[in-house]
């Protein structure tokens, strides 16, 4: 089997006209979806730890509503039902950052969540005690020291974020796995543009793991 490999496939003069723009819409929406999903996460989060359950309820019924459903099929959900909505379509690579932004969110939000609730009761009480409203406590006590513990879990749901770009092919979006189809379909050699796709996405995330660990090592001892 691996006799029958074209070896001249696996060269970036090759393959660069079919997978550099998948490659850049992969990054692109993985960046996209983190900052959006954090921004809104944080929101639900905030909304979750409110006490109030005029925002506690909706906060709760959203995150675990979208926690268990795949995303492919949210993908699908949002690709179809938006353009329904609004009498027009958005095109693929639109669906998909909004359902990037709106699934994450879930997740970043249960990760902040976990991180506010981590410090320390006696340093919010701290805030408070020298006059600190609730939103000025949360604002320079509380998730500063918040999202200095939580980055290295958000950079991991950051690659598990990049390796779920992959499921963009589901509505004809043009991502880097969709770019290595393309090129193995026009050159004629699938086996080796599947292969390959497969080795750059195990060195992306190996490597950005790696970044984790380092980080991870750092905030232990910052603590």
């Amino acid at each position: 089997m691996l006799g029958n490999l074209d070896l001249s496939f696996f060269s970036w003069q090759v393959l660069a006209p079919f997978v550099i723009k998948g490659f850049i819409f992969s990054i692109w929406l993985t960046v996209v979806a983190t900052i959006g999903g954090i921004v809104l996460g944080t929101i639900l989060a905030l909304m979750r730890l409110s006490g109030k359950k005029a925002l506690d309820i909706p906060a709760a019924a959203y995150v675990n509503t979208m926690r268990s459903i795949p995303l492919v099929m949210v993908l699908l959900w949002f690709f179809l039902l938006i353009p329904f909505a609004i009498g027009r379509p958005i095109g693929a690579e639109l669906s998909a950052i909004i359902t990037f932004i709106a699934f994450e969110a879930a997740y970043f939000s249960e990760i902040v969540r976990a991180g506010i609730q981590s410090i320390p009761r006696g340093q919010v009480n701290a805030g408070y005690a020298v006059g600190m409203t609730y939103g000025q406590n949360m604002k320079l006590v509380i998730l500063p020291q918040a999202f200095r513990n939580m980055l290295p879990v958000f950079l991991t749901q950051t690659i598990i974020l990049f390796q779920d770009t992959s499921l963009v092919y589901a509505i004809g979006a043009y991502d880097m796995l969709k770019g290595f189809e393309t090129a193995g379909k026009n050159l004629g050699r699938p086996v080796e543009a599947y292969l390959l796709a497969a080795v750059l996405y195990f060195l992306m995330c190996l490597s950005l793991s790696w970044v984790v660990r380092r980080i991870q090592l750092k905030v232990q001892i910052i603590r």
